[in-house]
């Protein structure tokens, strides 16, 4: 528990999920794959034409919308990318687990690189109140983009020890605040609360350090809206008492992608997004985690595809904008599934001639 010192390390002790050095779910999950290890390189070298797009990913630039100014409903979100949000509620403009680095990797030569290029750059967002980074994973805490945060005078919330890696890439100890789950901290005089919540998932970003900081899902509130943000995360039946304590939600962003049986206990997939959706107690769900890194064994649009084809049965409400596009809540019905255009190139270019 070295990494984790001062006052830091005594709020860890304090944790209900510190025990024995380490940070733990509620509920037991296995510390390794549920799945022999065999099949699973079988898959992975063997059945992996779809894992990356043959054809280009369309990503819109959304800087027009952006500089119109404020959404008319209050309330307005632009997908970059995985896991990388901009919400605009109310007049206050979050930014969720920013990634704008070219892979999600420790290294710069190796690693899931990008799809496509991101819709906006950092530098070119519009003013932000606060940052979001929901865990300590390298595709949700991008060491590149959070050297350019640091040169931003932005204060960033996260989990539970997840500071001791912002401070190593620069980020001032006064702009970083950590909180436990069900903690909450309020911005701009109470109007913007975020309230970290029960996630199942771990944390790492070496050999050394698994599970020495928390990971968490997320609630942020304003005065006329609510919004939940997964992270990552197993399916838990503590997603019932978020929805009953924190929620309704007008949106949740929820993870479907990076999804394979043989580690269902830490990533939800579509069928459990949905359940997980459910138990939070419905509204319109936004699936994220995503679309712009290969990060597991299945084709590349199969969760979406997957997640809008259940929704035939259920009239689930969900929303699925391309990248880039800014949208209002109150001005979209239901999916846009757009990736079927690029699987349509990846079809035809595979066809044999």
């Amino acid at each position: 528990m070295a990494r984790l010192q001062g006052l830091r390390r005594e709020r860890a002790l304090a944790s209900k999920q510190f025990q024995d050095g380490t940070f733990r779910n509620t509920s037991p999950v296995g510390p390794g794959l549920k799945s022999r290890a065999l099949p699973l390189v079988r898959e992975y070298f063997f059945q992996g034409d779809g894992r990356v797009p043959s054809g280009a990913i369309p990503i819109e630039r959304p800087h027009e919308v952006w500089a119109r100014g404020r959404p008319s409903s209050g309330f307005r979100v632009t997908w970059l990318g995985h896991s990388t949000m901009l919400l605009e509620m109310d007049g206050l403009r979050v930014l969720t687990d920013p990634v704008f680095g070219d892979r999600a990797s420790p290294f710069s030569f190796a690693g899931p690189k990008r799809f496509h290029a991101t819709p906006a750059r950092l530098a070119e967002l519009p003013k932000l109140d606060a940052i979001l980074l929901s865990h300590d994973h390298f595709d949700h805490l991008c060491a590149v983009t959070m050297k350019g945060v640091a040169r931003i005078d932005v204060p960033i919330v996260t989990s539970l020890g997840v500071g001791v890696h912002l401070e190593a890439l620069g980020i001032p100890t006064s702009r970083i605040i950590e909180l436990d789950w069900w903690e909450s901290h309020d911005f701009a005089g109470g109007d913007l609360r975020f309230t970290a919540a029960p996630a199942q998932h771990f944390s790492g970003r070496g050999l050394s350090d698994r599970n020495t900081t928390l990971w968490s899902s997320w609630a942020i509130q304003t005065q006329s809206h609510k919004v939940f943000f997964s992270g990552d995360t197993g399916l838990t039946e503590e997603f019932a008492e978020v929805g009953a304590r924190l929620g309704p939600f007008d949106l949740s962003m929820i993870e479907i992608g990076a999804w394979h049986p043989a580690w269902g206990d830490i990533h939800l997939g579509p069928v459990n997004a949905l359940e997980a959706f459910r138990l939070l107690g419905g509204g319109t769900l936004l699936p994220v985690h995503w679309g712009t890194f290969n990060l597991a064994l299945h084709d590349w649009d199969e969760p979406a595809e997957t997640l809008v084809g259940l929704d035939k049965d259920l009239g689930v409400r969900i929303v699925t904008p391309p990248i880039g596009r800014p949208f209002e809540l109150a001005h979209v019905e239901g999916p846009t599934p757009w990736w079927r255009d690029v699987v349509t190139r990846r079809s035809r270019a595979s066809s044999p001639t």
